[in-house]
Order: C-alpha cells, then structure tokens, then sequence
C-alpha cells in the first residue's frame, strides 16, 4: 500500500510508477480514512510519497501517520519524497514520526523535480529547460528506486544539501509558525469562477462563495489552486505576481502509466 499527498503532481506521478512497478495499491492520503484500521497483506509494503515542505515532511503527512491505524505491524516501510533542491533532514523527521508508531522505517529516497514554491521572494519555477531535464533524470531515478523497493532494501538515500540540521531544525519551525498561513491568498479580477481551485485541492478547504475561492483554515500550503488555476488569477499577498506556475503534465503522465 502506497499512500501520497501531492499538489502539482510530482509526487502523484512518483507514487504511480512506483505503485505500478511493484503491484502495490496507491491511495491519496487525505481520501483515505486512518482510523478505520487498515490490513496489509504478508510482504505487502507500506510506503508513502510526499514533497518536501520546508526540509521535512508535510504536516498533513506526519498527522496522516499519526492517526493510522494498522492491524498489524508492517513488514517493509519506506518513503520517497520529492524535492526541487534539497530534503534537508526530512528523513529523520520521517523515521521518528515511524518509530512513533512502534514501526520501523527501513527505506527512504529522495527525487529531484521541478520547483513548485513561489510564496517568498527569490522562489520561483523552474525554467522549462530545467523543468524538463529535472523530468527526464527523475524517470531513471524513480526506476531505479522502485528496482530496490522490489528487493526490500534497507538504505536511506536523500540529498540533505549543505546545513541541514540548520534549515530543518531552525528554520522550519520559524517557517511553518509565521510564513504557513492560507491569509495571504487571495483572488484577482481575472477570476472566471471556473471551480478548478475548489476541485484541485487535495484537503477540501477551498469552497466558493459567489463564484470565488475562500480558502479554510486546514491549508497545506500545496499551492495546488495557484498552479491549477487557467487563469492565473490566485495570488498569495505580492510574492506570486509575475510568477510562474508549475504543474506536472498530463501528457507526460499518461505516456507513462
């Protein structure tokens, strides 16, 4: 069983090719109910695909693990997360929030893909030609991760990037208090009220009020509705104006599955 949460999509597509290569069901965390209690088959692995959110994982990931239910303790655990640069130490983190449980994590991976994060000055999407070959090396990388899944690996291979005890112990926490909150967003004059944030966005806190997007107070701060939307009229404070958008490409997507 492999569960994921994703905005624009890296971390869909990871899930998806992994799932496949391994015969393993894939699920969208935030639609599936953790407290109901979940069977995994003999052998079956548990694994969970995420993107890095400042050098860890996503809150809604860690409460996700938090409240999961199993009726047995799994056999193999792993991750793999999706970054644009550097996991800092997102798999400490990961562990213990595993070890929590009584479980015990026994692989994790990182994937180099495109930017998404545009929400501070000097954070921007890729350019399309580093877009493209982030894509093109993150094929034979996902690959050969799933080559290793398949033979129950016990490694951890992520890039933490220079300092990362810094940014994940010292600047997460300063990140996630004053610089997390869905108060900045807010909608242009552009809007078609087409619905597209409202559908796209993976924990149901958007809702229209007459044709525009409100946004609850449950935001991960995916930026799934700043990407998604056809007519790039979300906007987080100033930092997105004339910022770009990123999603993962449909086409790409299916020449793959």
């Amino acid at each position: 069983m492999i569960f994921y949460f994703s905005g624009t999509g890296n971390s869909r597509w990871v899930a998806e090719c992994i799932g496949k290569k391994l015969g393993e069901r894939v699920c969208l965390l935030t639609e599936y109910k953790a407290e109901e209690g979940l069977s995994l088959q003999k052998g079956e692995r548990l694994g969970f695909v995420f993107p890095v959110y400042s050098w860890a994982p996503p809150r809604v990931v860690l409460r996700f693990i938090s409240s999961l239910l199993l009726k047995s303790t799994p056999d193999y655990v792993f991750f793999v997360c999706t970054c644009g640069d550097d996991t800092g130490k997102t798999a400490d983190v990961f562990r213990r929030a595993i070890e929590k449980k009584g479980w015990i994590c026994h692989a994790g991976y990182s994937v180099t893909m495109p930017n998404s994060y545009v929400c501070l000055p000097g954070f921007d999407v890729d350019s399309r030609q580093v877009e493209e070959e982030k894509r093109r090396n993150a094929v034979e990388r996902v690959g050969q991760i799933a080559d290793r899944l398949q033979t129950y690996a016990s490694e951890f291979d992520c890039h933490e990037g220079g300092v990362p005890c810094i940014k994940t112990y010292l600047i997460r926490p300063f990140f996630e208090r004053y610089l997390m909150s869905p108060r900045p967003f807010k909608v242009l004059d552009t809007c078609i009220a087409c619905g597209k944030c409202e559908k796209v966005c993976p924990l149901h806190t958007i809702h229209l009020q007459e044709g525009k997007p409100e946004w609850g107070i449950h935001c991960a701060m995916c930026l799934a509705c700043y990407h998604h939307c056809p007519q790039h009229a979300i906007a987080y404070g100033k930092q997105t104006l004339k910022k770009g958008q990123y999603v993962f490409p449909a086409w790409e997507y299916k020449e793959n599955h």
